[in-house]
């Protein structure tokens, strides 16, 4: 009885930290829109995209660490991983596409990882 009492508390545990990461993913990336505004506006808004674009990359890979975390061990399903390796390998061609200045597809790809880290939100 104590083994799974401590089971559902370790499942909850880690489901949250996977909305959480979640969480935390959607807003970063909103704040590289707000941040992204602020480029076109600002002598410091390069600054602010660049920071921010380093930690909605580190928010990305926590996302795939707390998928990990709540299929193994959880023995929960795997889509919640597939979804987040897809997500950082969108995060990795932003990045690309950032450093390399082609607007045209940065920007349209920005506004559908938002969309998809909304989705995923939703769907927790």
């Amino acid at each position: 009885m104590a083994t799974q009492v401590t089971a559902t508390a370790n499942a909850q545990r880690v489901s949250s930290f996977l909305q959480i990461a979640i969480t935390l993913q959607t807003l970063t990336i909103f704040l590289q829109a707000v941040s992204a505004g602020l480029l076109m506006t600002s002598s410091y808004g390069e600054v602010l995209h660049s920071v921010g674009a380093r930690v909605m990359y580190g928010a990305s890979m926590l996302y795939v660490l707390a998928a990990v975390l709540a299929w193994k061990p959880g023995g929960g399903s795997l889509r919640p991983v597939r979804h987040a390796s897809g997500f950082l390998v969108l995060a990795s061609v932003q990045v690309v596409l950032g450093i390399a200045h082609v607007p045209s597809v940065h920007l349209p790809l920005g506004v559908l990882m938002f969309g998809l880290s909304v989705l995923a939100l939703a769907r927790r």
